[in-house]
């Protein structure tokens, strides 16, 4: 329709632009795109003649074709819009002719045009009149003068639609006879586009080139989400590491509190691979990626009322699907497989899934889950490893850390959740007394698990030239700066600063 040739001249105006800029490459991608990109000058000079800025979405009621662009047209809209000027200039000459002063041209839609004179002059009215209605106190003429313009006035609107219609069909026409080059330049320009739009998030969010590889390997070093730390406001989005290969760490297994931020940091390695495979930069501090043939994923609840599927049956449905079609190439991330039947039911098939994907489809693979049981595959199959999310316990609060660590946990600290949603406190207390009370009947294993407060880091080998005494240096060694408080800082930082003057010998 006529907004869409709008629109197609706004994007042809901007050629000459985007030719301009990309002259001075002579090689590579930019030149060929550039070689691609035509300005289509006869088809632009069309519609800028002939559509006008802000066209009708119908293309059969006029309002498309721009003045000037066709003499016939022009005429019938000025008969269509300056008709009442027409018919003043029209009375006052019958006037002065006739020597009628009091005559009237008017318009009704049963009679069309008409000159009224009063009974009084009739006497005075012109042979060439033609007597059209008697009225108590005048006569109504026509003549032919008057009856042709009533012809074009009626039939402007019907003749303009028409032709308005047969002149889009010829600029229509001007552009299909382009289409094939018009879609080529199309298809260019879109491509400039991905490759700016990369160039600039990349520009404005310190992304870093990755490495490729073809060893397995899926390495990032304080990765973070290109999304979600756009949208935080007054926090710093906390980065994370991951290391994935074919190898010693094939499947992760991954634990911690609800609203912790497992499923940000699943997503977010699956978005970066993805990302990595399309050509862009990462939002990381380095990176090493092996491509991978797909990306499986199974996170979220949903269900299929209308053809009878259930919740879990949905997720069974994805799951099946997975693990027909993963191979040992793929990026697999499965998000609390199990949790829609009962706990045992669950849990074992959550770890039936775990233990055929790493030793038949040995596929990279982040699988996270609160059935804490899970993480002692780490002791009994090679290829898993354990990570969880850092937390941090102050009297009955609990702080997200938001660091990906080593190590499973035990605890989910979802009633913790339930009262950031806002449940009575009757219903908490209620809780609480009732998880102390299945945790002394049904323990659960705790074999190789630990509760993760504030992650250390390994100790580093040869620092014995550090600029630091022994003691400095391994207490900011085992500092992890993204999990402190203000206040931890100032305080670690006033301790240093003491054991500083202590080893210089400006303190006792």
């Amino acid at each position: 329709n006529a907004r869409d040739m709008a629109s197609l001249r706004t994007a042809l105006l901007a050629v000459p632009d985007l030719k301009r800029l990309l002259a001075p490459y002579r090689k590579g991608l930019l030149a060929k795109l550039s070689s691609r990109i035509d300005s289509h000058d006869a088809v632009l000079d069309e519609l800028r003649r002939g559509i006008v800025d802000d066209p009708p979405f119908t293309v059969r009621e006029g309002g498309m074709i721009r003045k000037g662009y066709n003499v016939e047209l022009d005429e019938l809209h000025d008969i269509a819009e300056n008709n009442n000027a027409w018919m003043q200039d029209f009375e006052l000459r019958i006037k002065e002719e006739t020597g009628i002063k009091n005559l009237k041209v008017g318009f009704n839609k049963v009679f069309g045009y008409y000159i009224e004179v009063s009974k009084g002059q009739v006497s005075q009215v012109p042979d060439s009149f033609i007597r059209k209605q008697t009225l108590v106190n005048g006569e109504r003429y026509i003549v032919p003068e008057l009856k042709t313009f009533e012809n074009k006035i009626l039939s402007a609107k019907e003749k303009i639609q028409q032709l308005e219609y047969y002149l889009f069909n010829e600029i229509r026409n001007c552009v299909r006879d382009e289409l094939v080059t018009i879609q080529d330049t199309a298809r260019a320009i879109g491509e400039l586009d991905a490759i700016y739009s990369l160039a600039m998030a990349a520009f404005k969010g310190n992304y870093v080139c990755p490495r490729l590889s073809d060893k397995g390997e899926i390495i990032i070093k304080d990765g973070r989400h290109p999304v979600v730390e756009k949208l935080l406001e007054r926090e710093l989005f906390v980065p994370n590491d991951v290391q994935l290969n074919g190898q010693d760490e094939r499947l992760i297994i991954l634990t911690g509190p609800n609203m912790a931020g497992k499923s940000t940091y699943m997503r977010q390695v699956a978005l970066l691979v993805l990302m990595t495979q399309m050509g862009s930069f990462l939002p990381c501090r380095e990176a090493v990626i092996t491509p991978v043939d797909r990306i499986f994923t199974r996170v979220g609840a949903s269900d299929d009322l209308a053809t009878g599927q259930s919740t879990f049956m949905v997720e069974m449905n994805e799951v099946a699907n997975i693990l027909k079609n993963a191979t040992s190439r793929s990026l697999i991330i499965l998000d609390e497989v199990g949790r829609g039947t009962s706990t045992y039911d669950g849990m074992s098939i959550a770890r039936a899934v775990v233990e055929y994907i790493n030793e038949k489809i040995k596929a990279k693979t982040l699988f996270a889950t609160h059935y804490h049981e899970l993480i002692e595959l780490e002791d009994l199959f090679d290829g898993i490893k354990n990570y969880s999310i850092a937390v941090k316990e102050k009297g009955n609060d609990v702080v997200f850390l938001r660091r990906i660590v080593p190590g499973g946990t035990d605890r989910s600290y979802g009633i913790h959740v339930a009262k950031l949603a806002g449940l009575p406190k009757k219903v908490l207390d209620r809780a609480d007394e009732l998880l102390e009370e299945y945790a002394a009947e049904a323990p659960l294993s705790h074999k190789g698990t630990h509760h993760v407060e504030i992650p250390k880091q390994a100790e580093q080998d040869g620092a014995q030239g550090s600029l630091f005494g022994d003691t400095i240096r391994d207490t900011l060694m085992g500092l992890d700066v993204m999990t402190m408080t203000p206040l931890e800082a100032m305080n670690t930082l006033y301790q240093l600063a003491e054991e500083a003057k202590r080893e210089g010998g400006k303190l006792s």
